[in-house]
């Protein structure tokens, strides 16, 4: 009865301020929405008259949308928008790593614009091609970097795509070279496949076209 007394007139509230905003990815809705970062601090209430602190709240982010309340790392998964963006980097960097292995080899670009515009890309063209290849050559472009950024995000279809991607421009001017397919194993193994699934990829990719 004492305990029953006690629970209904006292209690421990927590007060939250916004420390930030911008946009995430909301589970509970399933798209893109705005939030709210959230900072607590818990307060012993009696009558609901705050009396005492009971320390920090740990932050979270509030969907403006639905005001479902997550932890601070829901702002770890890319937004839409940031997925496309990571993918169209994947799509090229897997390009030109494997265009950077043959050189000038006109059939590996043509295969490299196709494939690419293929993936969504409409807006890539020869001279685009050409102007990233030579950014990479004097290595001012990050190689690797959106494959390992987007690898987490990916279901194991997706990450096998993005090899048969650099697989077809590989084969586009004959069988895989030694260094193609070392580069090729490297994009496998960027995007957390097996070496022996990324060879199991390329087989399969090298039997498909040499089909007439």
């Amino acid at each position: 009865m004492v305990r029953s007394w006690v629970t209904r007139f006292a209690g421990v509230r927590t007060a939250w301020r916004v420390i930030g905003d911008g946009d995430f990815f909301c589970a509970a809705c399933g798209g893109d929405r705005c939030y709210q970062r959230l900072a607590g601090r818990r307060r012993l209430t009696v009558l609901g008259v705050p009396v005492a602190r009971r320390g920090d709240a740990e932050p979270v982010v509030e969907c403006s949308s639905c005001h479902g309340r997550f932890l601070a790392t829901a702002l770890d998964v890319p937004t839409t928008t940031q997925l496309a963006g990571l993918l169209r980097d994947a799509v090229h960097t897997i390009a030109l790593a494997v265009l950077g292995t043959d050189g000038q080899a006109v059939a590996a670009r043509k295969a490299a614009v196709a494939s690419i515009r293929a993936a969504g890309f409409p807006d890539c063209t020869h001279e685009r091609l050409l102007t990233l290849q030579a950014a990479l050559a004097a290595d001012t472009l990050p190689l690797w970097e959106s494959l390992t950024a987007l690898a987490p995000h990916l279901e194991a279809p997706g990450r096998e795509a993005l090899v048969l991607h650099g697989a077809g421009i590989a084969l586009a001017d004959g069988p895989y070279s030694p260094t193609e397919r070392t580069i090729l194993t490297l994009i496998g193994e960027a995007l957390r496949l097996l070496p022996s699934e990324t060879e199991r990829l390329l087989s399969a990719a090298a039997t498909d076209a040499s089909r007439p």
